[in-house]
C-alpha cells in the first residue's frame, strides 16, 4: 500500500501519524494538571467545538500511561509489585524517556536548527530582558508558538516542563560527549556531589575553553549558561536530576540539582541550588540582586543543602584574573557561595 501524505483532520481526535497537528501537550499546562491528578482533584477542559479538547485528553492519557509503563514494566525495581511507586520513580521514568528521544522529540531537535526558531528561543534561553521581545519578528514568534514550543502569554517561556528540560540538553549534547570529566571525580564518600570541587574545575575549564566552545553553539547568546549546563549534565547524568527554570525577562537561569544519596528509593537526597546570571552593568548591584534571588529560589525549593550564585562576565576588556574568583556571602540567614567567571 502506497504511503499517503499527512492531511488536515476535521472530524474526531487527531492521529499524529497521519494528521497535521500541534503537539496537544503543549496546549495545556501539563505541570498543573499533573499536580491536580496527583492530588486526586477535578479539572475542566473548556473550549469551543473542534479545537482539540479530546485530542489533548488522549495525549495526556498516553503521556501518563507512558510514564506508568516506564515505571511498572521497564524499570527493574517495579518487577517486584510489593514496592510502592514514589515521585522519585516518576522523575527517573521521565529522564529515561527523554534520554531515549521517544516519539516527537527528534522532530523538536530538528526544528531548533531553524533560523526563525533560533531568533525566538535564543533570547528565552539567555533570559534576556522584556525589551528584547520588541526586537523579535512577530511572524517568528507566532511560528514558534504554532510549533508548540512557547507560550504566547507573557512572559514568553517554553511551553511545558519536558521541552524546558529537553531544549538545553539537546543543544549541548555534542559538547557533553566531548567532555572528559567523570562523575566519580566529584563524589564525596557519602555519595553526595562536591560542588566546590566541581565548580572550581569548571572555572578553569571555562577560562581555557569558553571562547572556542561557545562559538560552536548555534545559540551563542546563551553560551555561558549552556556550557555550564553541559558540564553539570555530563557529571550528574545517571545519578541525579537537574531541574531548570528560565524565560524572557527573568534575567537569570535557576537550576536545582537533586542527587539521591542511596541506591534505593525514598532515601536522603542532596539538593543544590544554582543561580546563573550574565553581568550587565555594575557588578556589586548584580551580586546584590543575585543573592536575593538565590535565597528566594532556595526557600521555594525547600530542603536545600547549599546555594551557589554564578555571574558570567563577558566584558572582553576585563582580564581572566579579574573574572575568576569565588567567595562566600551571607544573605537572609543563608550562606551563598558567589562565583565569578
Amino acid at each position: 500500500m502506497r504511503q499517503v501524505p499527512k492531511f488536515f483532520n476535521t472530524a474526531g481526535p487527531i492521529q499524529p501519524d497521519i494528521h497535521y497537528n500541534i503537539d496537544p501537550l503543549t496546549r495545556i499546562d501539563l505541570e498543573e494538571l499533573e499536580s491536580l491528578i496527583y492530588q486526586r482533584k477535578y479539572f475542566v477542559l473548556h473550549a469551543p467545538r473542534q479545537t482539540g479538547k479530546t485530542s489533548c485528553l488522549l495525549a495526556l492519557c498516553d503521556y501518563l500511561n507512558a510514564l506508568g509503563y516506564e515505571v511498572t514494566s521497564r524499570m527493574k525495581e517495579k518487577r517486584d509489585r510489593c514496592i510502592r511507586i514514589i515521585p522519585e520513580m516518576i522523575y527517573r521514568a521521565q529522564e529515561q524517556i527523554i534520554y531515549r528521544c521517544d516519539t516527537h522529540i527528534d522532530i523538536l531537535i530538528d526544528k531548533l536548527r531553524e533560523d526563525r526558531v533560533r531568533r525566538v528561543i535564543g533570547p528565552i534561553l539567555a533570559n534576556e530582558t522584556d525589551a528584547e521581545e520588541s526586537l523579535m519578528p512577530q511572524d517568528d514568534v507566532q511560528y514558534v508558538a504554532d510549533l508548540g514550543l512557547i507560550t504566547l502569554d507573557k512572559p514568553r517561556r517554553i511551553a511545558n516542563a519536558i521541552y524546558r528540560e529537553i531544549i538545553p540538553r539537546e543543544l549541548t549534547w555534542t559538547t557533553q560527549s566531548g567532555l572528559v570529566q567523570q562523575a566519580a571525580w566529584y563524589m564525596n564518600p557519602d555519595n553526595s556531589i562536591d560542588m566546590e570541587k566541581l565548580l572550581l574545575d569548571f572555572q578553569q575549564f571555562f577560562r581555557e575553553n569558553a571562547d572556542s566552545w561557545i562559538e560552536r553553539f548555534d545559540y551563542k547568546e546563551s553560551g555561558p549558561q549552556l556550557l555550564l549546563q553541559a558540564f553539570l549534565q555530563h557529571v550528574v547524568n545517571g545519578g541525579g536530576y537537574i531541574d531548570q527554570e528560565y524565560g524572557l525577562g527573568r534575567g537569570r537561569t535557576d537550576l536545582l540539582i537533586r542527587k539521591p544519596l542511596t541506591d534505593g528509593y525514598g532515601g536522603p537526597v542532596q539538593r543544590i541550588v544554582l543561580e546563573l546570571k550574565i553581568k550587565r552593568g555594575d557588578l556589586d548591584k548584580t551580586i546584590a540582586k543575585g543573592l536575593e534571588q538565590t535565597v528566594c529560589y532556595m526557600d521555594r525549593c525547600g530542603d536545600v543543602s547549599e546555594g551557589h550564585f554564578i555571574v558570567f562576565n563577558r566584558d572582553k576588556g576585563v582580564s581572566w584574573d579579574e573574572k575568576i574568583w569565588h567567595r562566600q556571602e551571607e544573605y537572609g540567614g543563608r550562606t551563598i557561595t558567589v562565583w565569578g567567571m
